[in-house]
């Protein structure tokens, strides 16, 4: 007679919400988060790009579902989340992920519009997203974790993208700010701070910075831009119960850049 173990998932049994879930980081996370054995809800503004990820996690055996959400919109934030625990009866986890950019270049060229804009997405989103999964967490699971998606250029100066790095340096404040107020509860809140990683939104600024790619690999000690796939596992580690002990820390996940 045969004695088989099965190992349980970092995530195994939680229902995780992931916005900006239809490509990239967000699109990588959900599928791991489901592979480790999450109830997977996704979140982002275009329904096809989420349809195709959360059939694909269905596909590979994975329970996942998906609602349309614009971060820049509380109403739709807190419907998100709510379809959420209407579909499971609980939050458990959640990964706020979903940003936007603007084109880069000095301080001086960004639009008051774009400022506008990445501030309602980038920093007012993350914040709108905390206090509504907070909000469902602590009247379903009572105790969970969430993970804020930041980026090294958020820890640094960062003169190509300024208003970027400055709403992503407002959603770390705002991490280290709601772990200290949430903890006590048994919410643990953290962010992960990616570099240099191979997304739709990075080839869109390869496009329109002609070796940017060489300049930001040559200030990587591995020498190489990311997957979206090694940020996501980051990120699953810190939302799972091996990471119990940590919370308000900002893991960076950038092949050694800011060493």
């Amino acid at each position: 007679m045969t004695n088989t173990t099965t190992v349980p998932g970092l995530l195994d049994r939680k229902v995780a919400f992931v916005t900006g879930a239809g490509r990239g980081i967000g699109a990588a996370a959900a599928r791991l988060f489901a592979r480790e054995g999450a109830r997977v809800v996704l979140a982002a503004r275009t329904e096809s790009q989420l349809k195709a990820v959360a059939e694909e996690i269905r596909a590979e055996g994975g329970v996942a579902d998906h609602v349309v959400c614009d971060l820049g919109d509380a109403a739709s934030i807190r419907a998100a989340v709510g379809r959420a625990v209407e579909v499971h009866g609980r939050l458990d986890v959640a990964f706020n992920n979903g940003a936007t950019n603007v084109p880069p270049g000095p301080m001086d060229r960004v639009t008051e519009a774009d400022f506008d804009r990445i501030y309602a997405v980038n920093l007012k989103g993350p914040w709108l997203s905390m206090l509504a999964e907070i909000e469902a967490i602590r009247a379903t699971a009572g105790t969970g974790a969430i993970v804020n998606n930041t980026s090294v250029g958020s820890l640094m100066a960062n003169p190509d993208l300024p208003a970027y790095g400055a709403m992503k340096r407002g959603v770390n404040s705002l991490t280290a700010s709601a772990a200290v107020t949430y903890g006590p509860e048994g919410i643990r809140i953290n962010g992960v701070a990616p570099g240099t990683t191979m997304t739709e939104m990075f080839s869109e600024w390869m496009e329109s910075s002609p070796g940017i790619l060489d300049q930001l690999n040559a200030r990587t000690p591995l020498g190489r831009v990311a997957e979206p796939e090694e940020v996501a596992e980051a990120a699953a580690w810190l939302l799972s119960d091996r990471a119990s002990y940590v919370t308000g820390t900002v893991l960076r996940v950038d092949g050694g850049m800011l060493s």
